[in-house]
C-alpha cells in the first residue's frame, strides 16, 4: 500500500514531465497471437492418481498455458481439458537424474538406498519433467529425441512467458508491487537476486509465503513421514502443493481486496498530488539533499572500493552473451526474409506472398526457431561476481533478456508487413515485388540496430546493474546504513508522507552515487565494434514520421485479404475455425510414432474385400503363434471371427 502511492506520485511526475528518451523506430504489435495457437501434438503424461502413462493432446494457446485434452477429438469438440498448467516457476527437466536429484535435495536426511526403486520410470529415454519447489510436478515423455527437443523448447517458451507474469503496461501497480517485495525481502537481510520473483503477483507473493513456511513444515512433518524412500517423497511432494495452493487462494484474496482499496482511493489521491506537484517535489529534494550529506562520504568509499573495480567485468560480462542474441535475432529475421523472396522468386507472386507471411508474421513465437537466439544469452556467467554480489542464479537476467529479443523480433516483423502491405497496391509484377521486399529488409534491419541498441543499453545491460532493480550492487551499498534511516522520517511533511518514503529516497540517492561510474562504462562499451552499439550522440529522429499511424490501423489478416476467403463470417464460425488454425510450429514429421493414424480409404477397402490376403501376408511373415495373434489383433476394423476362419483355412 505506501509503495502504491510511491508509485503512483511517480507515474504523474513521469507524465508531467515527460522521460525525453529516444524513439522508438519499429511499430509494435497490441495483439500478437490473436486467434492463434502456439503448438499442438500429443504426448505422454504420467498420471499420479493410477500411476500410468497416458497420451495425450496438448495445446499450448495464446497465453502460453500448457492445456491437455483426453485426445484431439476431445479439444476439437471443446470438452473441458484434463489439466490446466500455468508453468510459472517450473524448470524443465529433460532427465530422470536432474529430477531424482531435487527431489532428494528436498528432503534432507532421505537418502534413497541402492536398489530401491526411484519415485519416477519413464518408459522411453526421452522425458520431460516440469519441477516447481513447492507446486505439483508433471511428467511427460516423448518417442523420439528431436520431439523431446522440440517439447523442450515449446515449455521453456511457456516458462519464461508465464514468468513474465507481472505486466510492464501497468505503470502504478507493478513497479509498487516489486518495490514492495523487495523491501520485504531486505527487512529479512536479503538483498541478493530470487529465483522466485516469477509468475503474477499473487504467484509471487505465495513464493514467498512458501519460502518461510516451508523450512518450518519440513521439520515438523518430514520426520513422521512413514513408508519406503520414494513413498515418502511422493507424500512431501503432495503435502507440499496442498499447502502451496490454499496458500494461493488466501494471498489472492487479500491482495485483490487491498488493490481494490487502493483503486477506490486513486482518484483522491491523483489529484493531490497534481494540485501539490511542486511542493511534493520540493520536499523530496530537500530529504534527498540531507541523506546525500550524511551517505555520501561513506557511499564514495564503498563504490571504490568494492563497486568501482567491478563494473566493468560486470557490463562485459552481461553485454556480450546479449548482444550474440539480439545479432542472432537480426541474422534469423534477415534469412527467414531472404529464403522467403527467393522463393517467391521461383514459385509465384502474390499467392506465395500470402502463405509465406501468414507464416513469417509469428516467427518470433516460434520456440524452435528462436532457439538459436535465446540459448546464445544462456552462455551467460559471472564467474567470481556472484558470490560478491550475492547473485544466486543468473537465470533472471537469461529470461529478461530473452523476452526482450522476441519483442525485438515481433516489432521488426510487425514493421516489416506493415510497410509491405503499403506497398502492395503500387506494385506490378513479381521483379517489382521483390525488389520492394528487399528494399524494405534494409530500412527495417536499419530500425532494428538502433531499437535493439538502445533496448541493451537501457534495459539488458543497465537494469542488470543498477541498485534500483535491487540485483548485483544492492547488497554492496544498501545494509550498511539501513538501520540509521528512521531519523530523517522527521523530515518529511505529513501531508506529502504518502508520497515520499525515506527508503526509495535513500535508494535512488545510492544509485545516483554509482551511476556516473555505470554511464562510463556503457560509453566505453559503446565504441567497441564486436558489441554493435550506438552511440548515445546518434539519435534517429522521425525517420518515417507516417510509420507510427500505420501501426494504429487494423491488424493486417493476410489471408482474409488476399487469400480469397469471404469477408463476412459469423462469430460463432470463426471461433471454430480459429481453433483448427495449424500450429505455428509446422509438424514435418507427420504423426508421431506412438499415433496410430486410420487406413487410407483404398486400403481398408482392400482389406474389407480380401482380408485373407492382407492377412496372410503378416501371417508369412510370422515366426510364432503368439505373432500370428497379435497379426489378427492388430487390425480392429474387420471381425475377428472372420480373421479367425481366414487365418485357419490359411494354414
Amino acid at each position: 500500500r505506501e509503495q502504491y502511492w510511491v508509485a503512483l506520485f511517480n507515474s504523474v511526475r513521469y507524465e508531467i514531465e515527460g522521460n525525453g528518451g529516444p524513439q522508438a523506430q519499429l511499430l509494435h504489435r497490441k495483439v500478437p497471437l490473436e486467434d492463434h495457437v502456439i503448438y499442438s501434438g500429443n504426448l505422454f503424461q504420467y498420471i499420479e492418481e493410477n500411476k500410468k502413462w497416458r497420451n495425450r493432446f496438448c495445446v499450448v494457446p495464446h497465453n502460453y498455458g500448457l492445456v491437455l485434452y483426453e485426445n484431439k477429438l476431445a479439444y476439437e469438440r471443446e470438452l473441458p481439458p484434463r489439466v490446466l498448467i500455468n508453468s510459472a516457476g517450473y524448470k524443465v527437466l529433460t532427465s530422470v537424474e536432474q529430477y531424482l536429484e531435487l527431489v532428494n535435495a528436498s528432503l534432507p536426511g532421505i537418502t534413497p538406498k541402492s536398489g530401491n526403486t526411484p519415485i519416477l520410470k519413464c518408459p522411453t529415454d526421452f522425458p520431460l519433467i516440469l519441477w516447481h519447489p513447492y507446486a505439483r510436478h508433471y511428467y511427460f515423455c516423448l518417442m523420439t529425441g528431436k520431439e523431446q527437443e522440440k517439447w523442450g523448447a515449446v515449455f521453456q517458451d511457456c516458462v519464461r512467458h508465464c514468468n513474465n507474469g507481472i505486466s510492464e503496461d501497468s505503470k502504478v501497480e507493478a513497479p509498487a508491487f516489486t518495490d514492495a517485495v523487495r523491501m520485504y525481502r531486505q527487512s529479512k537481510e536479503q538483498y541478493g537476486t530470487w529465483d522466485m520473483l516469477c509468475g503474477n503477483q499473487t504467484q509471487v507473493l505465495s513464493n514467498l509465503v512458501m519460502e518461510e513456511l516451508l523450512p518450518e513444515l519440513r521439520n515438523a512433518i518430514g520426520p513422521r513421514l512413514k513408508g519406503k524412500t520414494q513413498e515418502r517423497q511422493r507424500t512431501w511432494i503432495q503435502i507440499s502443493d496442498a499447502v502451496y495452493r490454499m496458500v494461493y487462494e488466501q494471498t489472492k484474496a487479500q491482495y485483490d481486496a487491498m488493490v481494490a482499496k487502493c483503486e477506490l482511493e486513486r482518484p483522491q489521491m491523483e489529484s493531490s498530488i497534481r494540485t501539490d506537484m511542486d511542493q511534493i517535489i520540493t520536499s523530496k529534494e530537500h530529504l534527498a539533499s540531507k541523506i546525500r550529506a550524511f551517505v555520501l562520504p561513506k557511499a564514495e568509499i564503498c563504490v571504490r572500493n568494492h563497486v568501482q573495480p567491478y563494473i566493468s567485468s560486470i557490463l562485459e560480462a552481461l553485454m556480450t552473451p546479449t548482444s550474440q542474441g539480439f545479432a542472432e535475432v537480426r541474422e534469423v529475421f534477415f534469412k527467414e526474409v531472404t529464403d522467403m523472396n527467393m522463393n517467391i522468386v521461383n514459385e509465384g507472386g502474390l499467392e506465395k506472398l500470402v502463405e509465406y507471411m501468414e507464416k513469417l508474421s509469428h516467427l518470433a513465437f516460434h520456440p524452435v526457431k528462436m532457439q538459436s537466439c535465446y540459448e546464445k544469452m544462456e552462455q551467460l556467467k559471472l564467474e567470481g561476481l556472484q558470490q560478491r554480489f550475492d547473485v544466486s542464479s543468473t537465470s533472471v537476467f537469461k529470461q529478461r533478456a530473452q523476452i526482450h529479443m522476441r519483442q525485438q523480433m515481433d516489432d521488426a516483423l510487425y514493421t516489416f508487413e506493415t510497410l509491405l502491405h503499403q506497398e502492395l497496391g503500387k506494385l506490378q509484377g513479381k521483379d517489382e515485388l521483390c525488389k520492394s521486399i528487399q528494399r524494405i529488409l534494409e530500412r527495417v534491419l536499419k530500425k532494428y540496430d538502433y531499437d535493439s541498441s538502445t533496448v541493451r543499453k537501457k534495459t539488458s545491460l543497465w537494469r542488470f546493474s543498477i541498485p534500483g532493480d535491487g540485483e548485483l550492487l544492492h547488497p554492496t551499498l544498501i545494509p550498511p546504513l539501513w538501520q540509521e534511516l528512521a531519523k530523517f522520517q522527521e523530515l518529511i511533511f505529513e501531508d506529502f508522507a504518502s508520497f515520499i518514503l525515506v527508503e526509495n529516497t535513500y535508494e535512488e540517492v545510492v544509485l545516483q552515487s554509482v551511476m556516473k561510474d555505470i554511464m562510463q562504462a556503457v560509453k566505453e562499451a559503446a565504441v567497441q565494434r564486436k558489441h554493435n552499439l550506438y552511440r548515445d550522440s546518434m539519435v534517429m529522429h522521425n525517420s518515417d514520421p507516417n510509420l507510427h499511424l500505420l501501426g494504429e490501423g487494423t491488424p493486417i489478416d493476410w489471408g482474409e485479404e488476399h487469400g480469397g476467403q469471404p469477408e463476412a463470417e459469423p462469430a460463432a464460425d470463426k471461433r471454430r475455425r480459429a481453433k483448427q488454425v495449424v500450429s505455428v510450429i509446422q509438424d514435418d514429421e507427420g504423426a508421431l510414432p506412438y499415433e496410430m493414424g486410420p487406413p487410407e480409404p483404398r486400403v481398408l477397402a482392400s482389406l474389407l474385400l480380401n482380408p485373407a490376403a492382407s492377412l496372410g501376408s503378416r501371417c508369412s511373415a510370422a515366426r510364432s503363434s503368439q505373432e500370428l495373434s497379435d497379426a489378427m489383433v492388430s487390425l480392429p476394423w474387420a471381425s475377428q471371427q472372420q480373421h479367425a476362419l481366414t487365418l485357419t483355412l490359411k494354414c
